[in-house]
C-alpha cells in the first residue's frame, strides 16, 4: 500500500492553518474545514473552508486520474485476429 501525506495550507496575516491528510481519509479533512469555519474564536471562513476544499478534491481528482492511467496502460488489447489464435 502506497499512500501519500498531502499538504494544504492557509496563510491569513499572521496565521497559518495546515492540514495534512491522506486519499483514503479526506473526508475527514473536508468536515474539519467545516468545523473550522463554524467556530467563531477562529478566523477561518467558510470562503477558506471552500477554497482548500477544491484544492483537496483537485488533489484527489488528480490522484484518482493518475491511478487510471496507470492501469489503462498496463492493459494490452490484441489489435488484430491473427493475434487472437
Amino acid at each position: 500500500m502506497n499512500e501519500n501525506i498531502h499538504v494544504v495550507a492557509l496563510v491569513k496575516g499572521k496565521e497559518r492553518f495546515v492540514f495534512l491528510f491522506d486519499e483514503n481519509k479526506h473526508e475527514e479533512a473536508l468536515r474539519t474545514f467545516g468545523r473550522y469555519a463554524s467556530n467563531p474564536q477562529l478566523s477561518f471562513t467558510w470562503y477558506d473552508a471552500a477554497i482548500l476544499g477544491k484544492r483537496i478534491r483537485r488533489i484527489i481528482e488528480r490522484k484518482e486520474g493518475q491511478t487510471a492511467n496507470s492501469s489503462a496502460s498496463r492493459l494490452s488489447f490484441t489489435s488484430s485476429e491473427d493475434d487472437l489464435f
